[in-house]
């Protein structure tokens, strides 16, 4: 494929996705060396091999899961003018997200009821790691919802349709990564203690 090629509208398109997937690349690699570290670290004596995750995150894992399916379906019902139902879906998207971020904080408090700490006398290099990765995926979410909110407004502003859906597409794959993103982190944190 000649990325040289085809109007200035294509490669603008073309050029916008590729920065996405730069993005998507540079932080895999983030957490890529997060989880190596926690690999590590592992082996240190002070490891704590008991250690279990709040059922927070569970539940919050299911609902990431759910938004992805509620973006996903809101996106086809624009290509298919079904306005009203796609703004539905796409608040639904927004709440899950927020549902989301309370239950990561919910974890936490659970991880600090059990006396865990990230840092000081009553921390250890799990729960450490734990926090890092947690907050650090977090961050994450967070832009995720900024770029919900541009999505909705954009939608709002009738600027998506079909043959026109370049900032829902690039959203929806900045959403979906970090949907994906949160259940790579869950079921290595869960199964690799």
């Amino acid at each position: 494929m000649d990325l040289t090629k085809g109007t200035e509208e294509e490669k603008r398109a073309r050029s916008k996705k590729m920065m996405l997937w730069f993005a998507i690349i540079s932080m895999s690699m983030m957490f890529a060396g997060l989880t190596s570290a926690y690999v590590v670290s592992k082996t240190r004596p002070d490891w704590l091999s008991e250690f279990e995750l709040p059922s927070a995150f569970v539940w919050s894992t299911l609902i990431i899961l759910l938004s992805s399916f509620t973006l996903h379906f809101a996106k086809e019902l624009i290509v298919k003018n079904k306005r009203d139902q796609a703004s539905y879906l796409m608040w639904i998207t927004l709440l899950l997200g927020a549902a989301f971020v309370y239950l990561q904080i919910s974890g936490f408090e659970q991880i600090l009821s059990e006396g865990f700490y990230f840092t000081g006398s009553a921390s250890s290099i799990t729960t450490t790691f734990v926090y890092l990765i947690v907050i650090a995926h977090l961050a994450h979410i967070f832009a995720g919802i900024i770029v919900l909110l541009v999505v909705i407004y954009n939608h709002y502003k009738q600027r998506y349709k079909a043959g026109q859906m370049l900032g829902i597409e690039l959203g929806a794959t900045f959403w979906h990564f970090v949907d994906v993103l949160w259940i790579f982190l869950f079921l290595f944190l869960y199964f690799y203690r």
